[in-house]
């Protein structure tokens, strides 16, 4: 195969899905690529990999789970991804933890601060959060809007507001393709199969699984996720474990094919599990 940055990293994520010793002796006698955070560790380092992959386009949801970690220095890296939005940077700035673990505000790194904030939408500083949303009459100001809606409290207010009286259509969409929007005020917002398909369209997933076997082109979408170990290593174990059932069916220690599945990678345009499949049947 063409041992390139992407593709070496994506086989390298599926061959960690198989048992230690079957997967050595498969790189060894197929010139696979070796685990991704050996090759790390050994040559590029760890902030030229974070570097590498801000400036790779995602689905919002995978910023999301690293923003989960709370980690002051990997929020550093969402700020400077190039798919981060306003909503993402502000509450980065300003300590708010995505994470289940904890409430209080989260330290913010050394070379962040308040003065990095987005500016302040003009809307909310004459209406309030509730009445810029309802102002918002295009989508660039209802998303202007909508990225002053950062706390638990916000989004409460929000759903008890739509609840009482609808926001406006581009208020409820500007709400709604962020990852971090609760379920529920999606679901409040609209449950049509059209509405969901712009949700998802827009980046909006149900967890790194769906990710995992939905999404393609597989290469870039195991490329994103054998930095998972590094970047959201809470929710990457759930990417593997959709994966590796399908891996360890029709790959195994099969080195045809591997050699198979790494000759298709670079150009296979359907999800990681329609490309474990078709290496295994092909071989």
């Amino acid at each position: 195969m063409r041992d390139n940055s992407t593709s070496g990293a994506a086989v390298g994520f599926l061959l960690g899905l198989i048992d230690h010793e079957d997967a050595d002796r498969i790189r060894r006698r197929t010139g696979l690529p070796e685990p991704a955070e050996t090759a790390t560790t050994r040559t590029a380092g760890h902030n030229t990999l974070l570097w590498s992959w801000t400036r790779k386009a995602v689905p919002v949801s995978v910023l999301l789970w690293v923003l989960q970690e709370d980690d002051p220095d990997l929020n550093v890296w969402v700020w400077r991804h190039i798919s981060a939005d306003n909503a993402m940077r502000r509450a980065i700035v300003r300590g708010v933890p995505f994470g289940t673990a904890r409430t209080d505000p989260l330290p913010v790194a050394a070379n962040l601060s308040r003065e990095d904030e987005p500016p302040i939408p003009e809307s909310y500083t004459r209406f309030g959060l509730l009445g810029a949303l309802r102002e918002g009459t295009s989508m660039r100001a209802a998303r202007t809007a909508a990225s002053m809606v950062l706390e638990p409290s916000d989004w409460q207010a929000v759903t008890e507001a739509d609840h009482d009286r609808p926001l406006p259509g581009f208020a409820r969409w500007a709400l709604s393709v962020r990852p971090d929007c609760p379920p529920a005020l999606r679901a409040q917002f609209g449950t049509h199969r059209r509405f969901t398909h712009r949700v998802e369209q827009a980046g909006v997933l149900d967890g790194p699984a769906d990710y995992a076997t939905s999404w393609g082109p597989a290469s870039h979408v195991l490329d994103v996720l054998s930095t998972g170990r590094l970047v959201f290593p809470a929710r990457v174990g759930e990417a593997e474990d959709a994966l590796r059932p399908l891996v360890r069916e029709h790959l195994a220690d099969h080195e045809n094919a591997w050699a198979v599945l790494a000759q298709l990678i670079d150009t296979f345009h359907g999800n990681a599990a329609e490309l474990v499949v078709t290496a295994g049947a092909i071989a």
